[in-house]
């Protein structure tokens, strides 16, 4: 297949070296960069982000940065609406495209189906928030067990988020679990017609918890808590996947006097390390294929070693 019909996708976990080895890369081979960065699709949530500088945006066009507020939440379905414009833009001038970020929802949706075919009501979506703030998560969970006897698979049911949009979707469809999955995955995918190649950076843990610690540092010298106390006059709190987003939880927290201003990279650094952790369990049981590379010897020119240029 001809390389006009690729797609570059470049992930890892959070302070691993994305962002540089991406504009080497896109640099060398003509590319353009789609962003697969749950955050840094929001205006002014830099510092928090670290969202590349307007230098480093400078070297490379980029895509999918700094396109809504902070206070408007930006969902997968916009999200890949937009990707395949932005890729048929890119292929369309002749140039490839590099995919990077490391918000495994967003990179799924290259590799797969990400968006199913039920219709959840709106009435219906307040219906269940309803009872799990009048009933709690146990409620919910009992409701769902009751609608699939058959189990519930491997949903987490500690986690609300999860448990709600389970039971939306077998309330809204009638089908159990298992039937909506299988239905799920004959779906096909947004990008399906590309040929995608992925690379994982990886770093060993001890190497990549320095460098947490470091950029961590770096973020609070640089104004963190002035950033967010900016957010909040644009409707952060409006946004809660942005406002609970590791740097900007813990900073609400400092702000909202709930957290000791000494203790905030402490918080920080604790919550992206376990964050890391789960973005390797995710990697490794969603996106198994994807090349693994160490970051410290990555070369642009042997990144994607399938494909010759």
């Amino acid at each position: 297949m001809a390389t006009d019909s690729a797609l570059h996708v470049l992930t890892g976990p959070t302070a691993v070296g994305k962002t540089e080895l991406a504009l080497r890369w896109a640099e060398q081979f003509d590319a353009e960069i789609l962003s697969a960065d749950s955050l840094l699709f929001y205006q002014g949530m830099n510092i928090g982000t670290a969202k590349p500088t307007a230098e480093e945006l400078a070297r490379v066009p980029h895509h999918l940065i700094d396109i809504v507020p902070p206070g408007q939440p930006l969902n997968i379905a916009e999200y890949v609406g937009r990707a395949q414009r932005a890729v048929c833009d890119i292929l369309s001038r002749g140039r490839r495209v590099l995919v990077t970020g490391g918000s495994g929802f967003y990179l799924r949706s290259f590799f797969g189906p990400v968006v199913d075919q039920v219709e959840v009501s709106s009435a219906l979506r307040a219906q269940v928030e309803a009872e799990l703030a009048q009933h709690g998560l146990p409620f919910l969970v009992k409701q769902l067990h009751d609608l699939n006897p058959a189990g519930l698979g491997r949903l987490d049911v500690a986690n609300p988020r999860r448990v709600t949009r389970a039971l939306e979707r077998c309330r809204a469809s009638g089908k159990p679990l298992a039937v909506l999955q299988a239905e799920f995955a004959a779906l096909p995918g947004p990008f399906d017609s590309y040929r995608v190649m992925g690379v994982r950076l990886e770093r060993p843990a001890d190497e990549l918890a320095d460098r947490i610690t470091q950029r961590t540092a770096a973020m609070i010298a640089a104004g963190l808590e002035d950033e967010v106390r900016s957010l909040l006059a644009h409707g952060l709190r409006d946004n809660p996947s942005a406002a609970r987003s590791i740097g900007y939880r813990e900073t609400l927290a400092v702000i909202d006097g709930v957290l000791p201003r000494e203790r905030l990279r402490a918080e920080i650094v604790r919550n992206t390390k376990t964050l890391v952790r789960k973005q390797g369990t995710w990697f490794r049981r969603q996106l198994p294929l994807l090349q693994a590379v160490p970051a410290a010897t990555a070369r642009p020119e042997t990144l994607f070693a399938a494909e010759e240029f």
